[in-house]
């Protein structure tokens, strides 16, 4: 029986599938072991080799693990049910099969052994970005690439090579006879009629491709070289080429492959906060969500290296925003671009990484009365009755324009026909 590769698709006409993992018990007490019955065909399904799924098990159940290949079996000590692999199973493809842009697992693997990175890349929409290695299967992967890696390409061929240099002496001499010159003309002839052939305006632009992407692959091992200031001042440059040609706008997934490429993923915010927010950034937020999304979705770092860019940014229209700091980030915390904890964690400590310590201390005094919601609405949460919950929850941030700073003020509001899951906070 057969299921969908991405078992999150419930779509029974869904191209991509795989078998359903066949587990096996042998043994007993300290030598029992799970056997993996149909690895090597679930492997094949997925593009990757039945060791790496296996390896993974075992870097998740904190199990040893055993590979014969020439009988077919993979192995992971201890007792294991068919069930919890599957789902375990699941985990592996997230993280080193599904493409992180369109979810197919059209990808491949690509290792550099030298630099110790995984790349990947998808051929169904073109993605072409980093694998987090922090993972301990990583460690497996790159000293076993897959086959068709570009390292083990090289190894095969350097081994070739070597086979060829042993026997080159007696092939050497044989080129010298007049009777082999003839057939080495012939083939020369043959090769110059098949490049002959191809030189049509598709097989032009083909060979410009492979050239373009020959050059791109030398880039971004020779970028990756560079100290991390380069390379931050490189995205800088994408994105304000991007800006200036005015394609900015619908850039955001050509922006996060630059920065997955530079791997600076986690300062990107510090860089799009300068390039694309000014003394209107409340309606700019709104513009470029999807933009900073894709670096602070679950990314504490780069929230915080968001806040940097914003304290900078207060920095430069200091008269403009300096009042309205609350008010924007209640904005970025609304567009899920800043965590609750985040912010609290901000507030607590002054610092002057950004700016000088006494715009800092005016900056989180102005963000006084949002994080003071915030610590309100927390221990709201945290209450034990739902009832006084509901009492509390008409407090709300006001903004007066006469005002000098944001005030916590008690409103009462009409009792709603329906229950609200979420706190139902007014747009300033």
């Amino acid at each position: 029986m057969s299921v969908n590769v991405n078992r999150s698709v419930s779509d029974q006409f869904y191209r991509y599938k795989m078998p359903r993992l066949i587990a096996k018990v042998e043994g007993k007490g300290n030598g029992i072991k799970t056997v993996i019955v149909n690895m090597t065909d679930v492997a094949k399904a997925l593009n990757r080799p039945p060791t790496y799924p296996t390896k993974f098990f075992g870097c998740e159940l904190g199990a040893q693990t055993q590979f014969d290949a020439k009988n077919d079996r993979y192995i992971v000590n201890g007792s294991h049910e068919a069930n919890k692999l599957q789902d375990m199973l699941d985990g592996f493809i997230r993280k080193f099969v599904l493409c992180p842009e369109c979810d197919n697992p059209e990808t491949d693997l690509h290792i550099n052994p030298r630099k110790q990175t995984i790349g990947n890349s998808c051929k169904a929409c073109g993605y072409r970005g980093m694998l987090d290695t922090r993972h301990k299967l990583c460690t497996f992967i790159l000293r076993n690439p897959p086959e068709d890696s570009g390292s083990a390409k090289k190894e095969k061929e350097k081994k070739n090579r070597k086979k060829d240099k042993e026997n080159g002496s007696s092939g050497s001499e044989a080129g010298n006879h007049n009777d082999i010159d003839a057939p080495d003309a012939v083939d020369r002839d043959d090769e110059d009629e098949d490049w002959a052939e191809e030189t049509t305006e598709e097989a032009q632009r083909r060979r410009m491709e492979e050239i373009s992407e020959h050059a791109k692959n030398l880039t971004l091992s020779e970028d990756l070289e560079k100290p991390l200031e380069e390379r931050v001042n490189l995205f800088y440059s994408f994105v304000k080429q991007r800006k200036e040609e005015g394609t900015v706008d619908t850039s955001d997934k050509e922006i996060l492959a630059e920065a997955e490429r530079l791997d600076v993923k986690a300062m990107a915010p510090l860089i799009l906060s300068e390039l694309l927010f000014d003394e209107n950034i409340r309606d700019q937020i709104k513009k470029y969500k999807r933009h900073f999304l894709r670096f602070c979705h679950n990314n504490k770092k780069a929230q915080k290296y968001l806040l940097g860019g914003f304290e900078c940014l207060v920095k430069l229209y200091q008269a403009q925003l300096l009042g309205r700091v609350p008010l924007v980030l209640k904005d970025l915390y609304d567009a899920d671009l800043l965590e609750e904890d985040v912010i609290l964690a901000w507030a607590d400590k002054v610092s002057k990484k950004y700016v000088s310590k006494e715009l800092a201390k005016e900056i989180h005094a102005k963000a006084a009365p949002f994080v003071k919601w915030l610590r309100e609405a927390e221990e709201e949460s945290e209450g034990s009755g739902e009832d006084e919950e509901e009492d509390e929850d008409n407090v709300e941030v006001v903004y007066s324009p006469t005002a000098r700073e944001l005030k916590v003020e008690t409103v009462k509001r009409p009792t709603p026909d329906k229950e609200e899951d979420d706190i139902d906070i007014d747009a300033i």
